[in-house]
């Protein structure tokens, strides 16, 4: 990819600041969109809730990234924070959306490349989906197609659009894995209800290395799931753990204390999402980490 440059929303989340470090390092100008008064030069305020921007910040660039939004698991699922989750995701993706298409075609960042997740299909069980399912049920998969729709005005303006339907990143750095090195790290992890749901993993190396694909390759546009060829259940995950911690894994969490500890959160962590990144692989993209002990390995 040649020196391009890039705006960042979410640049202060695992998974931005892995991705603005990595673009920084290979000669890419980085501007950051924050909801604090900037700091310098490379920064510009934002309200993705209320849907306020400085325009400008879009004015010439090459690309638009997308990441913004309040963490999924970060807090129990009541009402107010599920609209708060909802609020974040679509009112910035709206905002940067609308930016993009009010500006005159010749400084018009060619691409937006906008956040979504694996939430998407919701519970599969044990059946593999790829790209071309449908929409789940439940609250995930009504978030994400929000997510998603919100982007239609950059679309519809001719700015190249993607959808990174990203899964659970294995990184110590925050997430679901965040929480759970240091459990295993002590001896105390273990499988989460029977184990038998299946988690679609992806390592932060290759998370990254996927929306620089996306972002270089002028001919990709729409969804793509940004998780590992070969899922795997919990139950494995916690074999995988030990395996690579060097640690027992005897504390199973049964599923009614998970409810009674997460409330509706309860059954992301104990639905089963057996999702397969078809049109990447398709696209050429390799993954340096396609299985989970070396996705794990990458992140101690």
């Amino acid at each position: 990819m040649e020196p391009s440059r890039i705006v960042v929303a979410g640049a202060s989340g695992v998974i931005g600041g892995a991705l603005v470090r990595s673009l920084v390092a290979d000669g890419h100008e980085v501007v950051r969109l924050v909801r604090r008064e900037p700091r310098g030069a490379d920064e510009f305020r934002w309200d993705p809730e209320s849907g306020r921007m400085d325009a400008s910040a879009l004015a010439g660039r090459d690309a638009v990234v997308n990441l913004a939004g309040a963490g999924i698991g970060d807090h129990r699922w009541t009402e107010a924070y599920k609209a708060r989750l909802l609020g974040s995701r679509v009112g910035g993706t709206t905002a940067l959306a609308e930016a993009l298409a009010a500006l005159e075609p010749a400084v018009r960042p060619r691409v937006l490349l906008n956040g979504s997740a694996i939430g998407y299909y919701g519970d599969t069980g044990a059946r593999s989906v790829d790209e071309g399912a449908p929409a789940g049920d439940g609250f995930l998969p009504s978030l994400c197609l929000a997510w998603e729709a919100a982007a239609a005005p950059a679309r519809e303006a001719g700015v190249r659009t993607v959808f990174a339907r990203t899964g659970l990143v294995v990184s110590r750095a925050g997430g679901a894995w965040g929480r759970l090195f240091p459990l295993f790290r002590a001896g105390l992890g273990g499988r989460l209800g029977d184990g038998s749901q299946y988690w679609s993993f992806v390592a932060l190396h290759d998370e990254v290395a996927a929306l620089r694909h996306l972002l270089d390759r002028a001919d990709l546009s729409g969804p793509f799931n940004l998780t590992a060829p070969h899922p795997v259940t919990n139950r494995e995950v916690t074999r995988a753990m030990g395996r690579v911690l060097h640690r027992p894994t005897p504390f199973p969490v049964p599923a009614p204390v998970l409810r009674a500890v997460l409330g509706e959160l309860a059954a992301d962590v104990l639905g089963s999402a057996r999702v397969l990144p078809a049109r990447l692989l398709e696209s050429g993209f390799r993954f340096a980490f396609p299985e989970i002990d070396g996705a794990i390995r990458a992140a101690v």
